[in-house]
């Protein structure tokens, strides 16, 4: 790792208040790029909800009134919750369809203007193991986040002729704010997984935002299209 490897970029991360999307913003300015931080609480510079129809035209906006211009994308927010597809409630699924997708498509929308022009600009999306599987009791999260999967990939062909790259990171069991009610309420969910992970531990938020500005670099020029496991080796025993 070389300091200052990312000086000159302009970035906006989205869920920015804490756990992945926290450490992503802290990770990018540590390597030496301007981040406009976005969440809908907690001490970040736009606070909104994305969701909202011009929340995100208005969080490009104000990103590239502060830095002058914008080339990095990284939307972090997102929302997870155990629910039993039996009883599952409609309101709840097209929630975390609008968090997860399409404030993400959104927001790419928004930027994409900025990032074409830049000639090199950068998308890396939030997915999931779950982008590739899926997991019990998580449906409407399993569906969001292989539909952002998808929309990268699509991304990445769109406006790979610009030089723009778009890479989806894919998590697998992290310990942040949004996954420890799980992990508290069900030990033994936290258990398995730290035993399914051949590296025997769960996932930390730095562990994404490390390979996060990675992909943000000019290290990854040529990485595009396509999302990449970050899961201790989990998935290899699927």
């Amino acid at each position: 790792m070389s300091a200052g490897r990312l000086a000159g970029r302009r970035a906006i991360v989205t869920g920015a208040g804490s756990g992945i999307g926290a450490a992503v913003a802290a990770r990018l300015a540590a390597d030496g790029a301007q981040v406009f931080t976005a969440d809908i609480q907690g001490e970040v510079d736009f606070i909104a909800d994305l969701t909202e129809a011009d929340a995100n035209a208005r969080l490009v906006a104000a990103a590239i009134e502060r830095m002058g211009g914008l080339d990095t994308v990284v939307p972090c927010a997102g929302i997870s919750a155990f629910h039993p597809l039996e009883g599952h409630d409609d309101a709840y699924f097209q929630r975390v369809l609008d968090v997860n997708l399409v404030a993400v498509f959104r927001l790419v929308r928004e930027a994409t203007p900025h990032l074409k022009a830049h000639g090199a600009g950068r998308i890396v999306t939030i997915g999931s193991t779950t982008s590739t599987y899926g997991d019990e009791g998580l449906c409407a999260y399993s569906a969001s986040k292989h539909a952002v999967l998808g929309f990268t990939k699509s991304v990445a062909a769109e406006l790979g002729p610009f030089g723009v790259t778009a890479t989806c990171v894919q998590p697998g069991a992290i310990d942040t704010p949004m996954t420890a009610p799980a992990f508290d309420q069900m030990p033994e969910y936290r258990t398995f997984w730290e035993g399914k992970a051949p590296l025997r531990r769960l996932g930390q938020a730095g562990d994404i935002a490390d390979v996060v500005a990675f992909l943000c670099s000019e290290d990854a020029r040529f990485v595009s299209g396509h999302g990449l496991w970050v899961d201790g080796g989990a998935m290899v025993r699927h």
